[in-house]
């Protein structure tokens, strides 16, 4: 199976956003950061396996990637998960994976599913799911994505890196 994972786009001004007394969580994305993540979801499409399921944070600018990226992935409905919090073990995250695995797609080569969420959380797990290592070696910028490849169940250190791609090359892919 695959994992595609989605780092949420570039969102408003963090401290700028807190002085209005709203809670983080609420953070939208800006426009230009709409704007590029369409064009990104654009070289999504293009490079991606089909998408079975799409998973957000429940963090706004999160969902609001993840909205962007659903029609070019071909997905109807963006599913909320909790282990994708910024602030969850990533753990959390392989057992709903597992979860989301029925027992005779473990080895489905195709089937793919998608996640958005935030740095440095995202980095922390594709590190551990390669290497087994809890500290990121890896750094996806806001938009970027990388893919990654199980053989079998997904176990921390059984990833294979099939591609990373930074914001501006996945906007190249789409044109």
């Amino acid at each position: 199976m695959n994992l595609l994972i989605i780092r949420h786009a570039i969102a408003e001004d963090k401290e700028r956003f807190a002085a209005t007394g709203r809670h983080d969580d609420q953070r939208p994305l800006t426009e230009a950061g709409r704007d590029k993540m369409r064009r990104a979801a654009e070289g999504l499409r293009t490079v991606s396996p089909r998408v079975a399921v799409l998973a957000s944070s429940p963090l706004v600018r999160a969902r609001e990637t993840a909205e962007i990226v659903a029609p070019a992935v071909s997905v109807a409905r963006v599913e909320i998960v909790d282990a994708l919090r910024p602030d969850r073990d990533v753990k959390e995250l392989l057992d709903w994976l597992r979860e989301r695995i029925a027992p005779n797609e473990k080895n489905d080569d195709e089937r793919t599913v998608a996640v958005v969420g935030h740095e440095p959380h995202l980095g922390g797990l594709v590190t551990w799911l390669m290497c087994g290592k809890t500290e990121s070696r890896i750094e996806l910028k806001k938009g970027a994505a990388c893919l990654l490849h199980f053989d079998d169940t997904p176990s921390a250190g059984e990833a294979m890196l099939r591609w990373a791609l930074t914001p501006s090359q996945l906007r190249s892919l789409g044109g």
